[in-house]
């Protein structure tokens, strides 16, 4: 998401200029372990000082708190529920590692060396006593790190830090449901929510619903596309937009043409806002060298913003997460405030205290006090009026004014610590000493009517020119309400602290932005977004029923036709498609009504590459140019009927072990004559047992199959997977 910026052109700003040009960057929960600071400050006395005062600890705990903060983070990670091998990895874990470096933990003086997160259903997620660099150094460790980089490469497992797990948990993801994560990157949350997408759904079959998996930066988006890469999933949306301006794709839909969906809304919104990060003090120490009340405070207002338009794309009755890797109350509990009050009835505090009830939580606070180089305030009567540029009555605990209400005057009471009278008690806070963890702050909203008015249905102008709009203006049925005009004047400041804070995106279209009538032939879309290819609906029918008759796919089981894509750059001539990718039927209808409303979502990646165009040398005349590709591979399999080849262990090993056999070198006869007569291109073998003959009306296939793709030639087979996976699928024949 964007980052922490200065303001500029402008007369006032959030915070001092020393503390801007020391402030951390905003953090996300599950960014790297930066394993390169050399000389670690494990104090800051200007941190400890914030915390005490704001008494997010009892005073007899403090000394347990920093202790712990000073110590590495262990590390943790997560076993994928639909990998092929979760059940084998598991026992690995609990029957192998657990017993093998249990000697190594004595050493350390630990009980355990690895144990499950008691929280986290089905022992899928698991708690080392070890940090991640004890693991890679540390040569008794060793094979325990080879496993874990192995399984984490090939996408059975994901290293995450164990408090990130949390918030998709409380979204209650079902398998139908439309799921945005606003701030994605680096994916590691988006990897659980498809897990718990595709875990629910029905065996056998794509889920009918999807993840958008929103990032700001195109760096960061990459990483995040490398990591849900390896789901396998063809329910995914890879956008690049700004979170506080993610489009509103809507279109009218015409008399002649019935879509789906008209607007593009969601079940689920998972909000995971840039923060200061000083809950990740454990595995990022150079924050505390860096840490300042400053940078809190001058992320505020693009959280409260962010929150906002997650709020207004969430569909009535649906549920958003607001999360932050930060234990400050200004990004925290002040945000959910500002929120609540900004939505009215329309929006409530969800209270989970009886979900996950393994999991050591405290309630959020109800009182706080802000901070700003002029010193602590326990009130927005207290801030001086040259500061209230930067010091907001938001980040208050009452978010009041200084001014009466009825009469407008300046109120004359004392200044006192502000409570506030909203349910933040049912906030969670995750703090480091309680379960040997990052420090964590969730909370969960429930949507339940139509946002107020002035919220939902306005239009948004940045930029000097106030011609400029945003990339959407939000259509909704929504209740008309009226907003006090100071809340009016504070929502605007906070908008323009936000994008003060935010990265502006370049755009360059050829096309007018606006409302499109389905039905409408849309004119092709050239350098919509700068850096970004456009989506393609692939509609060539000879490459479609090529690919078809060559693997024996019925379009009734498995539709082709409406689900393939592809990118421009891989269409520069007609015919000349090098790279194919299939998406479910969910994402079909949210990428039509984004072409039909002017492509206002910058797709970076969709769907599952599922063909890759071969040589012209090393095709036949009559074989399909087109091969399956490896991560395709599971999702098309069940529904192939030609291409086809079934070897026993001894056959399949060696192929995994030689990568490319003569057919009558095979120790069944049998097989390699079935592989000389199937037809020259791509094939893909099936593993099968003793038991079963080779023919293919005999085995059943389905997506836990273990298969590998090759390639048929005049005179051999040759495997087509990389050398990492055939080394992960050889230690798992092994066991």
């Amino acid at each position: 998401m964007g980052r922490g910026r200065r303001h500029r052109g402008r007369s006032h700003r959030n915070q001092s200029e020393e503390s801007r040009e020391n402030a951390p960057k905003p953090l996300k929960s599950d960014a790297p372990f930066d394993s390169t600071i050399q000389n670690r400050t494990w104090s800051n006395l200007d941190f400890e000082e914030y915390y005490k005062e704001q008494r997010i600890v009892k005073a007899e705990e403090w000394d347990s708190f920093i202790e712990i903060l000073r110590k590495p983070l262990p590390a943790a990670f997560r076993v994928n529920s639909n990998g092929q091998f979760c059940d084998e990895i598991l026992s690995m874990l609990e029957y192998d590692f657990v017993k093998s470096l249990q000697a190594e933990a004595v050493e350390s003086g630990e009980v355990e060396a690895i144990k499950p997160l008691p929280w986290y259903p089905n022992n899928l997620a698991w708690h080392s006593n070890f940090s991640r660099k004890e693991i890679r150094k540390n040569q008794t460790l060793e094979r325990f790190h080879e496993f874990l980089k192995l399984e984490t490469e090939v996408g059975n497992m994901t290293r995450q830090e164990a408090v990130s797990m949390v918030p998709p948990l409380f979204l209650d993801v079902h398998p139908d449901h439309f799921v945005l994560d606003m701030c994605a990157a680096p994916g590691s949350k988006t990897f659980q929510l498809l897990e718990i997408i595709h875990e629910s759904a029905e065996p056998g079959s794509l889920p009918n619903g999807m993840v958008v998996a929103n990032d700001v930066d195109y760096k960061r988006s990459n990483l995040l596309i490398h990591q849900t890469k390896r789901t396998c999933t063809t329910n995914l949306i890879v956008t690049n937009n700004e979170g506080q301006h993610f489009p509103n794709c809507n279109s009218i839909a015409s008399e002649k043409c019935h879509h789906p969906i008209d607007q593009l809304l969601f079940d689920r919104v998972l909000c995971d806002v840039p923060c200061s990060g000083d809950g990740t003090l454990r595995k990022a120490p150079d924050i505390w060298r860096r840490w300042n009340s400053g940078s809190g405070n001058g992320l505020h207002s693009l959280q409260v913003v962010i929150a906002m338009r997650g709020l207004s794309l969430l569909k009535v009755g649906g549920r958003m997460v607001y999360s932050t890797c930060s234990m400050n109350p200004i990004e925290d509990e002040a945000v959910v405030a500002q929120i609540l009050r900004r939505c009215g009835c329309s929006v409530e505090l969800v209270d989970v205290s009886d979900k996950l009830p393994e999991l050591i939580r405290r309630p959020g606070l109800k009182k706080w006090k802000v901070h700003d180089r002029g010193g602590w305030y326990r009130s927005y009567k207290d801030v001086p009026k040259v500061q209230r540029d930067g010091v907001l009555r938001s980040m208050f605990p009452s978010g009041k004014s200084d001014k009466d209400s009825t009469t407008g005057e300046i109120a004359s009471d004392e200044s006192a610590e502000e409570v506030c009278n909203l349910p933040l008690e049912r906030c969670v806070r995750i703090v480091p000493h309680d379960q040997n963890t990052g420090g964590f702050f969730i909370a969960v909203l429930h949507k339940v009517s139509s946002l107020p008015d002035f919220q939902e249905k306005r239009r948004y102008t940045r930029g000097r020119n106030s011609s400029e709009k945003t990339s959407y203006e939000e259509v909704s049925d929504t209740v008309i309400t009226t907003q006090p005009e100071e809340n009016k004047e504070e929502i605007v400041a906070e908008e323009e602290a936000a994008s003060d804070n935010g990265l502006k995106l370049e755009k360059e279209s050829t096309s007018k932005e606006g409302t499109v009538e389905l039905g409408k032939e849309v004119p092709p879309v050239k350098g919509k977004w700068k850096g970004l290819d456009p989506v393609v609906f692939l509609r060539d029918e000879t490459v479609i029923d090529g690919i078809k008759r060559f693997y024996g796919i019925n379009d009734e089981s498995f539709p082709l036709n409406g689900h393939l894509v592809t990118r421009n750059s891989d269409t520069s001539t007609k015919g000349n498609v090098k790279r194919i990718y299939y998406v479910s039927r969910s994402v079909k209808d949210v990428l039509e009504l984004n072409l039909a409303a002017g492509e206002k979502i910058k797709v970076a990646s969709v769907g599952l590459k599922m063909f890759e165009k071969q040589s012209a040398r090393e095709c036949e005349a009559g074989s399909c140019s087109f091969r399956i590709t490896s991560e395709g591979l599971p999702v098309i399999l069940p529904y192939m009927t030609k291409q086809l080849l079934y070897a026993t262990m001894v056959d399949f090993k060696n192929l995994l072990q030689y990568k490319s056999i003569k057919f009558p070198d095979f120790v069944q006869p049998q097989f390699g004559q079935k592989a000389a007569e199937v037809a020259e291109g791509y094939c893909v073998v099936v593993l099968v047992d003793g038991t079963q003959k080779l023919g293919s009306d005999t085995v059943k296939v389905n997506s836990s199959t273990i298969a590998i793709g090759c390639w048929k030639g005049k005179a051999s087979l040759t495997v087509m997977v990389t050398t990492v996976d055939c080394d992960q699928l050889i230690q798992k024949l092994a066991c």
